[in-house]
């Protein structure tokens, strides 16, 4: 019997404002009943080797990307397809034995990739378990040209990425952070920015894993560095209220992320994500000085974009040398 946890969605907040977005645990003790556990595909699930079943998912959907970790005791044979539209990367966490995803083997170092109108054919070993992400096709060809500076054409529909044991290690990482970081706080998920700043780091991963590892644009002089510096500068201050993104700085300079990082670091000596998180604290840091009776920090750090509570506290409290709820709960001038 599967048990569903979601969270309570947009309808139930009083904020109009709140972004749409659903998180949902479910355990199930049926093959069927866990291939239906994930929304938004069109699959069939088989269980392979004898014995009880047990299944776990962990999902989260929001905009146009949905993110997952599943885990399944038995082996099983998946059969499907992703929503028309989309495209999903799995990356294996663990497994008691070498699995076959479209007649390629797969291990812990290898990623699985398949767009809408390609057949699955899955073969997940004995104690397997993978995280997931589906996103929009368009929408990830899109961010791979204008801020990654990437070209998927030839990248595979369907079958296995090696990256590299790095890159797979990386990406794993991010998004099983990501995944609990949400389930312990789901809230932050309501805000359209903290949905903005997950959905661009999640479109740069799987764009890097599904392309070559071509730099792009060739790094520019010292002299254009500093340009490049500057105009990213004169972008952030005309816009100093809003949590901006550095893929919003690769589209409006024209620049790839790496060109972006070689200028920032000869100009400043700091990389541009370190830059943007700086600015991005002290809008935090402002708007908790101007806060009014009731205000919670969870919902101002999300409002600029930090989606994981704990990193975002350790981070203000180095940066400020206090911890944010105390900057909320200090009385200051002006408010």
């Amino acid at each position: 019997m599967a048990a569903r946890a979601p969270v309570p969605g947009p309808d139930s907040v009083q904020d109009g404002a709140v972004a749409p977005c659903s998180v949902t645990r479910v355990t199930s003790a049926d093959v069927e009943e866990q291939a239906a556990s994930l929304r938004d595909w069109d699959q069939v699930y088989e269980q392979i080797t004898p014995g009880r079943f047990v299944g776990l998912l962990q999902a989260t959907g929001f905009g146009a990307v949905q993110l997952f970790r599943e885990a399944t005791n038995q082996a099983i044979h998946e059969a499907g397809s992703p929503r028309r539209g989309r495209r999903a990367v799995g990356v294996p966490v663990r497994a008691a034995g070498a699995g076959r995803f479209c007649g390629e083997p797969v291990d812990g170092h290898a990623v699985v990739t398949i767009a809408a109108g390609e057949e699955l054919d899955f073969y997940a070993p004995r104690d397997f378990e993978i995280l997931g992400v589906v996103v929009d096709e368009r929408r990830l060809e899109e961010h791979a040209r204008q801020v990654e500076h990437r070209d998927l054409c030839g990248a595979p529909r369907c079958g296995v990425l090696r990256p590299g044991e790095a890159r797979v290690a990386e990406t794993r990482s991010l998004l099983a952070s990501m995944l609990q970081s949400i389930v312990v706080n789901p809230a932050a998920l309501e805000h359209a920015q903290a949905q903005r700043v997950l959905e661009q780091a999640i479109l740069g991963a799987v764009a890097a894993l599904a392309s070559d590892d071509a730099a792009g644009k060739a790094a520019p002089c010292g002299a254009s560095r500093r340009q490049v510096v500057d105009a990213a500068k004169g972008y952030m201050r005309e816009r100093i209220a809003e949590p901006i993104t550095v893929a919003d700085l690769c589209r409006e300079l024209g620049v790839s992320r790496r060109t972006l990082q070689y200028a920032f670091g000869e100009v400043l000596g700091i990389n541009p994500v370190a830059f943007l998180r700086a600015m991005r604290l002290n809008g935090v840091r402002r708007e908790l000085r101007r806060a009014t009776p009731g205000a919670r920090v969870q919902d101002v750090a999300a409002r600029w974009g930090f989606w994981h509570l704990g990193h975002f506290v350790t981070d203000y409290r180095r940066m400020f040398g206090e911890l944010p709820s105390q900057t909320l709960h200090a009385p200051h001038a002006g408010r």
